[in-house]
């Protein structure tokens, strides 16, 4: 079969994604799709995958991801007449703690929202369905139907014949030696065969990243960031087993194991806290099909307790004991999506031992989204553009690695951090905020203050689905932002300049605000896709008659900085990253002003400094840019240091206000305040997939505007009507706690989740934002429900608005 010199796409790797793929862009018409594998097909990872087909995942649209994945794969063997060896036997996961039985109850009530069958169940139930299951210390579990195993290797083999039977070109024993570029854009790539012998080029107008663990190195290759890390995985599978019956898949997460019956013998598997990284000199290119060395010590602890658990096993030969390398990510979520580095290098890749589970829905998605150039809905837990550039750092990868493969059967505890490769990016106030006792989160590499620990007490995380042992810090810091005076860290905002003579005509093009504003007007606004969704969600501040600087959530700068980018087109302006350039301090609360008026000689009154507006000040010896802006719905300003000054800044700040009561603050204060304002959280409340409008941010979209990204969508909406409200919630029961994907009963019926949930300290409970369906009804019938929300099994009433339950007409930020 010879290789065309020609291809509309080039899919790098024959796994299961990388025929999902193919399997998916011909399923959608595309010609001239062809697959390269360096060896066989299946040859890398898939081969040796568990197979385990679950349903259930962290959110609704990776969860509707893993439910098209097995309905698919109980089809295709009907398609293609290879056999998948596809069976709904069911799964049981089981919790040996009530801290376990809390999530596993959790994450049932979440599924019901999403629409998956899902049953908690008693350990004497889980005994009934499988009755090789020691109960002793089980403390209860779920139980779900409709969840499944299969063979993965022939579901890759079936995805990859339906491709060839729509004319897609599946090449094995080809190795891409090359990739050549231009600019922004892949030329084509160059390919050589496994004995030598042949050699040639594939000009293409795009290629798809599917190389698994080899994913890091063809990334690099076409000029992208692919973090990932193979770790070795272990597995045994015992002999036969005399009478042993289909069992559903049981997992035993607090055991780190899991287990399968297949053909009359038991699979034991496990994803232990201390992995073992492999491959960080590269990885052989004679690999195929390869196993790698027995490592029994480190298995043991992991068999001695399935002994205990199962005890026939104990009486079972073990006919193998497996190890191959799988590839993990920095977050133990896969990479999917167009790379921010290149306009047409697409990526699927880095499936962290989900990947038979997640590669039908993410070949489905992937396709989808490269056929209409927009994500088909949010993919925002799986975009490759959320991954900085730095966490493809080897040394990264290596020791971020060690940890997330056993994450996957960790406890799922709310506001757990990552403990491994820390410390990476620290804002220029860390060393002050340490000092005063800080408690250290990540996001996106930063290190970011998420409370303070008082005198005495450990400067640490103690995790549980209860109240953490920083909520009456948390209370403290909120109490002073809505009393006195709080400051905090908001160095790791994304910050970005747009400079150039076409810059005001750009940021109208890509925004829904008007920009059009004199200098040091602060604009809150959205970027918006083709359908009203919200791309992004930012500040953006007139700088000059030349430049804006456009204040981004820290995780989603350079998703945000790439969609401004692919839109340049033949405007003249330049984008630039300049984050690390400033530190940022947030000083919020009643007494904000006074503070500031005691640092600095300028003018913060209403009449010179009005909410919306930034100015230059002087403050201390240094200088400085305040605006005034909020994000906890206080009186405030978000003060802009250079990196040089922020030191000096600080310490004046700080030292001013040791009389008046100032409390530094952290994270979980900021988020318990937002969301009694019922200000959203990007990525939680507001995605690509909800319209602007039905999020209830109409106000910041300007229609009057003759042209911007998604302004028919907009009008659109306004013409055809609403079909969600965003609706903000609080529990009239003060204690229990909500997160997020709590599902929403409206008058008896489940009828959405919440997208976000905090703890409203001045308003006494918890409370939550989540979109409640309205097609055809006004604003008043949405509130003349009744409303609960399902908190692990317990239906809690709720009360309903939508206004902000706290200061709903803002006077007390433009006090």
């Amino acid at each position: 079969m010879s290789l065309p010199t020609q291809a509309r796409v080039v899919i790098i790797g024959g796994g299961v994604i990388g025929c999902s793929v193919a399997y998916h862009l011909t399923k959608l018409g595309w010609k001239d799709v062809v697959l390269l594998e360096r060896k066989q097909l299946t040859s890398g990872t898939t081969w040796h995958a568990a197979g385990l087909i679950a349903q259930l995942r962290a959110t609704a649209n990776m969860t509707k991801l893993a439910k098209y994945s097995q309905e698919l794969y109980g089809e295709l063997e009907t398609e293609t007449g290879v056999a998948t060896g596809f069976k709904r036997v069911g799964s049981i996961s089981v919790a040996l703690t009530d801290e376990r039985m809390e999530e596993l109850a959790r994450q049932a009530a979440m599924a019901r929202a999403f629409g998956v069958d899902v049953e908690e169940i008693t350990a004497k139930e889980a005994l009934s369905r499988y009755e090789h299951l020691n109960i002793d210390g089980v403390v209860g579990g779920v139980w779900l139907p409709k969840d499944g195993q299969g063979d993965p290797a022939n579901i890759a083999l079936a995805l990859a014949k339906g491709a060839r039977q729509r004319g897609a070109l599946v090449k094995e024993r080809t190795k891409v030696t090359g990739i050549k570029r231009d600019g922004r854009k892949v030329t084509g790539v160059d390919w050589a065969s496994d004995d030598g012998s042949e050699q040639g080029h594939i000009a293409c107008d795009m290629i798809v990243n599917c190389a698994g663990m080899w994913g890091h190195e063809v990334g690099r290759m076409a000029g992208v960031n692919v973090p990932l890390h193979a770790c070795e995985h272990f597995y045994i599978v015992t002999e036969a087993i005399p009478n042993l019956t289909q069992m559903p898949v049981l997992r035993v997460p607090d055991e780190c194991a899991y287990y399968k019956e297949d053909a009359g013998k038991m699979l034991l598997g496990a994803f232990e806290p201390n992995a073992k990284p492999w491959g960080m000199n590269g990885i052989a290119d004679t690999f195929e099909f390869d196993q790698l060395p027995e490592d029994f010590d480190h298995f043991e602890p992991i068999l001695e307790n399935a002994c205990n658990r199962m005890p026939m096993l104990a009486e079972a030969g073990i006919h193998t004991f497996f190890n191959g390398p799988e590839s993990f990510t920095p977050d133990d979520a896969y990479h999917l999506g167009l790379a921010p580095e290149m306009d047409n290098v697409w990526v699927a890749a880095g499936f962290n031992s989900i990947g038979i589970q997640s590669a039908g829905g993410a070949g489905m998605a992937l396709a989808q989204w490269m056929e209409d150039g927009d994500k088909p809905f949010d993919l925002g837990d799986v975009d490759i553009s959320r991954m900085q550039p730095f966490q493809g750092n080897k040394h990264y990868l290596f020791e971020r690695s060690k940890e997330t493969l056993g994450l996957l059967y960790a406890d799922h505890f709310p506001f757990r951090q990552k403990a491994t490769a820390r410390g990476v990016r620290r804002t220029p106030f860390h060393h002050h905020l340490k000092e005063q006792g800080a408690v250290f989160g990540e996001l996106a590499g930063w290190e970011r203050a998420n409370w303070f620990a008082n005198d005495g007490q450990k400067a640490e995380y103690e995790y549980t689905w209860g109240r953490p042992n920083w909520f009456g810090n948390a209370a403290a810091e909120h109490k002073a932002i809505r009393e006195n005076v709080g400051m905090y860290d908001m160095s790791s905002f994304g910050k970005i300049r747009v400079e150039g003579p076409d810059s005001e005509a750009f940021m109208n093009y890509v925004g829904g605000g008007d920009y059009s504003v004199p200098n040091g007007k602060i604009v809150y606004t959205q970027f918006l896709n083709r359908r009203g969704g919200i791309e992004a969600d930012v500040t953006v501040t007139r700088l000059s008659e030349t430049a804006y600087l456009v204040v981004t959530p820290a995780a989603t700068r350079l998703a945000d900085q790439t969609w401004m980018q692919r839109h340049v087109g033949d405007f003249r302006v330049v984008i630039t990253d300049v984050t690390a350039g400033e530190g940022v301090l947030a000083v919020m609360g009643p007494n904000a002003r006074k503070l500031l008026e005691k640092v600095s000689p300028n003018d913060f009154t209403n009449v010179s400094n009005p909410f919306g507006t930034a100015q230059e000040i002087e403050i201390g010896m240094g200088l400085a840019r305040a605006h005034r802006v909020t994000y906890v719905g206080e009186l405030g300003w978000e003060i802009y240091a250079s990196s040089d000054m922020a030191g000096h800044v600080f310490e004046t700040l700080f030292d001013a206000g040791q009389d008046m009561g100032l409390k530094l603050c952290g994270m979980h204060m900021m988020d318990s305040c937002r969301i009694e304002k019922g200000f959203r959280h990007f990525g939680h409340d507001i995605t690509c997939e909800d319209h602007v409008l039905e999020a209830g941010l109409g106000f910041a979209v300007k229609t009057d505007k003759p042209d911007f990204i998604g302004r028919d969508a907009v009008l659109a909406k306004k013409e055809s009507g609403l079909e969600n409200r965003m609706v903000q919630f609080k529990l009239t029961d003060p204690e229990p706690l909500l997160y997020h994907n709590e599902p929403v009963i409206r008058d008896g019926e489940i009828v959405g989740y919440l997208s976000s949930g905090s703890y409203g300290h001045h308003l006494g409970a918890a409370m939550g934002l989540g979109y409640v369906p309205c097609k055809g009804e006004s604003a008043a019938d949405v509130l003349s429900s009744s409303y609960e929300i399902d908190v692990a099994g317990t239906r809690v009433k709720a009360e309903a608005s939508l206004k902000p339950m706290y200061d709903p007409k803002s006077e007390r930020v433009k006090v």
